[in-house]
């Protein structure tokens, strides 16, 4: 199945049967994250591929960007195609996606005719396209109603991140 939803929850799920589960993050982040911390205590049941050096909205190196996004897909297919991992979440593949360093079509013929049946894929990432909610089995949409930052208050170690 593919899923769009947050991707922690199905991975701790997955891991708490004894699957593998495959992480490739396409947009690396500069804090560690409590939810990475946690899978690698995993390490005899999780593989994280932290790809590239994040992006350069800052610079602008379109073409930078676009070939880490094209590394970070290579090494998902790779683990999707190994049968390795019962579970492959594709961290932040909507944020690669929205910007066109990847076309949607390709990453939708690659889920439709290529992953084997019985491993589920998982993309996280706001904004979706359209062409991957209709291909998805499942999409949920966090939805912020109200948020502490917007009152000054700064992310904090355990919620935010």
């Amino acid at each position: 199945n593919n899923h769009l939803t947050p991707g922690s929850r199905i991975a701790f799920r997955s891991l708490g049967h004894g699957h593998k589960v495959a992480v490739v993050q396409f947009v690396k982040g500069r804090i560690e994250t409590g939810e990475r911390m946690a899978l690698e205590r995993f390490s005899d049941l999780v593989t994280i591929k932290r790809m590239g050096e994040g992006f350069t909205w800052e610079t602008q190196d379109r073409q930078r960007d676009i070939e880490a996004a094209r590394q970070a897909w290579e090494a998902a297919k790779d683990m999707i195609r190994s049968r390795e991992y019962r579970l492959v979440l594709c961290d932040e593949l909507n944020i690669v996606l929205r910007y066109d360093y990847l076309a949607i079509d390709e990453v939708v013929a690659f889920l439709r005719d290529e992953k084997p049946e019985d491993v589920h894929v998982v993309i996280t990432g706001r904004n979706a396209k359209d062409e991957l909610i209709e291909a998805a089995d499942l999409v949920t949409e966090m939805t912020q109603i109200k948020h502490p930052f917007r009152s000054g208050v700064k992310p904090q170690e355990g919620i935010e991140f």
